[in-house]
């Protein structure tokens, strides 16, 4: 009986919940959250998996050209789930419009460098660098957004 006890007693770390605010997805979670994401009129579909305060986790279905976006206060670390595309960071914003506070879209990116987007693929973007995913078919991405106010 004793034994059994102390075997029992071992064993308990084995058994401990997961520590509060943990948080896993499996690939194939994402991948069905991503297809599961209603399309917009701008080619996108999103869904807002998780906030965890000051940083939260994005998945991005997009069917075609993204518009240039430019957060004051929030870093975008994405992370390329499937597809393809291009990314163009930096350069001047054409036709520049607040969307939101600390929001800015816009057309287009002048004077932007370009970097191939394939599945595997990690970009760090800046608050208050204007970016832009160029996407010739379907491209699903997996964001961190963390707020740097």
């Amino acid at each position: 009986m004793k034994t059994l006890l102390l075997l029992t007693v071992a064993a308990m770390p084995l058994l401990a919940a997961d520590p509060q605010g943990f948080a896993a997805y499996t690939s194939s979670d994402l991948q069905s959250r991503a297809k599961a994401a209603k399309i917009d009129e701008h080619k996108v579909g999103l869904d807002r998996v998780a906030n965890w305060g000051n940083h939260s986790l994005l998945l991005v279905h997009r069917e075609g050209d993204g518009e240039v976006e430019v957060h004051d206060t929030q870093v975008d670390v994405v992370t390329v789930i499937s597809g393809a595309g291009t990314l163009i960071v930096g350069g001047t914003t054409v036709e520049p419009r607040t969307t939101a506070p600390g929001e800015i879209r816009g057309k287009s990116i002048t004077g932007g460098a370009s970097h191939p987007m394939a599945p595997g693929d990690v970009f760090h973007i800046p608050a208050k660098v204007p970016h832009q995913m160029l996407v010739p078919k379907s491209l699903v991405i997996q964001v961190v957004k963390v707020d740097t106010k």
